[in-house]
């Protein structure tokens, strides 16, 4: 009998022309908890690619399941939860007939993701779905926990099993959660396909209201998004507020500083304003508010306290390197880059590494690669020079380091290096035109022994030029 009667219910908010929420992108999956159940519909398949199809195809229960022509993103729908409770928690997706069709067409899939994983981790394949299933459903039901229509239980996925449901949940309050739900069996004509989201568990049993955190559903506008420059425009919708669609206006604004101060107020799109949508341009970071009025005026006025952090990034740009110490016994590195975003970096086909100072760095030319950790780029190899010295030579006519010269040295300012013995004879005077010294002094090789240099040269500090100069000591084997 409760089916029933959620089934008339949806089917009369849908004859009744209320809009469902949706959203189809993970990005701005809608927030919600389970104090009561969820009427929506799917329609389309969103703006971004949520999955990397190559790492799709490792992501175990992602395999098509049961079908080979199965899509993984075809009409979708994200949601976000967040624990309220310690405990156990399921859910039900039960397919309902579209309107005006008859019988029911849509067959209903989904991959749960969490705990606290994000977006980029979703569509950069660096996380699995922990509960999902992608096989074909001869129910109307599809979820975690137990059929309620078959009785069955649910378990661990396995591929051509076509067991629609997996297993239970269990969760710690505070984690989240989110949830791909996905429409197989679509007419591919576009029309949106309705469906039944009903949360279930010990947890639900124990304490509806709470078992799910519903002050997230507040945050209507999302979690957070970091996005790349050039990316699809992101659509904020404030039809996903608890206002649904008693709306009579929307009033949108933004604070690009993130400083707690209003910068602009923005117009919306769509019928009352109640969408926003944001070009991804790096000056469009920011964090953005929506302010709605309702129709009714119960409640008057509907805000997301906290608004949602939209950060855009983009390619990595290199600063500079600078060297730290210079002409020590070990060249160290800086790496400074344009921009603020979540960087690594690799030099000379290394590993990559979060931080962005290298120890022990060969003197002379090397490359540089940042990455990007948001997914926004990666350089092209960056070629630099760190000017240091050998610390030895062996002037033999090999052709092996047969002379010593300060490497790099063509990138200092006027530069200008004095070689002296041990008792203070100065025995050679170089200059970024000199190929460097070959051992000798007045055509006379000199012995197997520790040889010591002056360094001369102008570096800029703050747009002044500042004189500099290192002593240091190097060797000359034979």
């Amino acid at each position: 009998m409760r089916t029933l009667i959620l089934l008339m219910c949806c089917l009369l908010l849908f004859v009744c022309g209320v809009q469902a929420q949706n959203s189809p992108d993970c990005r701005t999956a809608i927030p919600v908890c389970a104090d009561a159940p969820i009427m929506a519909e799917a329609d389309g398949n969103g703006d971004i690619n949520d999955f990397d199809p190559d790492a799709i195809r490792r992501s175990g229960c992602l395999e098509k399941g049961s079908v080979a022509s199965a899509n993984i993103e075809n009409n979708t729908s994200w949601y976000v939860f967040r624990a309220g409770t310690d405990g156990r928690i399921g859910f039900d997706i039960e397919a309902l007939p579209a309107v005006g069709t008859g019988p029911i067409t849509a067959e209903w899939d989904f991959a749960l993701y969490g705990p606290d994983v994000d977006c980029t981790d979703i569509s950069s394949g660096t996380a699995d779905p922990i509960r999902c299933n992608y096989e074909v459903n001869d129910t109307p039901f599809t979820g975690i926990g137990v059929n309620p229509q078959t009785g069955q239980e649910g378990a661990p996925h396995l591929t051509g099993s076509q067991n629609t449901y997996d297993e239970w949940l269990d969760v710690q309050a505070g984690e989240i959660y989110y949830l791909l739900i996905n429409n197989f069996n679509t007419n591919f004509d576009g029309n949106p396909e309705p469906y039944i989201l009903t949360f279930t568990g010990t947890s639900v049993d124990a304490d509806q209201d709470n078992a799910l955190d519903c002050t997230l559903r507040d945050e209507f506008l999302g979690l957070d998004i970091v996005a790349c420059v050039g990316d699809p425009a992101i659509t904020l919708s404030a039809l996903n507020s608890p206002a649904g669609a008693d709306i009579g206006s929307v009033i949108w604004t933004v604070d690009y500083d993130d400083d707690r101060t209003i910068d602009a107020t923005l117009a919306g799109t769509g019928p009352f304003g109640a969408e926003l949508i944001v070009e991804s341009l790096r000056q469009n970071s920011g964090r953005y508010f929506a302010e709605i009025t309702t129709a009714s005026g119960t409640p008057p006025i509907v805000t997301d306290p906290s608004g949602i952090l939209i950060t855009f990034y983009d390619i990595p740009v290199l600063d500079r390197v600078d060297i730290l110490d210079d002409l020590s016994d070990s060249n160290n590195i800086e790496v400074f880059v344009q921009g603020d975003g979540d960087y690594e970096y690799a030099i000379n086909g290394g590993e990559f590494q979060d931080s962005s100072v290298f120890l022990d760095v060969p003197p002379g030319e090397n490359t540089l690669i940042i990455n990007d950790k948001n997914g926004c780029g990666t350089t092209e190899p960056i070629p630099f020079l760190v000017v240091g010295y050998p610390k030895f030579f062996t002037p033999n006519g090999d052709g092996i380091h047969d002379a010593w010269n300060i490497l790099g040295i063509e990138t200092l300012t006027d530069p200008v290096v004095f070689i002296f013995d041990r008792y203070g004879k100065l025995l050679k005077q170089l200059d970024e035109t000199t190929i460097g010294w070959d051992g000798t002094f007045n055509g006379r090789p000199m012995p197997s022994s520790d040889y010591w240099f002056r360094l001369e040269y102008s570096r800029d500090e703050d747009g002044a030029l500042v004189a500099n100069t290192i002593r240091t000591h190097f060797t000359l084997k034979r």
